[in-house]
């Protein structure tokens, strides 16, 4: 099972060892697990994806032309973890 872990944060500017540091030092989650970890700019129009695999991370970005991501806003949680049909949703646009 893929864990995925979804991050509001301001973060864009950050590359991947300025992500997986967050990830580490802030929220005290292991970079290295196999976990997909989900960035949100505050705009909710891109997203930064970060994932290790064997020995090196993965980095996706994508940026919406029209439109915002439908980013969970009302959480408390600084994390929030999906599973991966939701993270399809979320990537598509769709509520969870």
């Amino acid at each position: 099972m893929l864990l995925i872990r979804c991050i509001w944060q301001q973060v864009l500017p950050k590359s991947i060892n300025g992500l997986s540091l967050i990830v580490s030092e802030q929220l005290g989650h292991d970079p290295f697990t196999g976990s997909v970890f989900v960035f949100c700019n505050r705009s909710r129009d891109k997203l930064k994806i970060l994932y290790w695999e064997c020995n090196g991370f993965w980095l996706y970005y994508r940026r919406l032309d029209k439109g915002k991501f439908q980013w969970p806003t009302e959480s408390n949680e600084q994390t929030l973890t999906l599973n991966l049909r939701e993270l399809h949703w979320l990537l598509d646009g769709l509520c969870y």
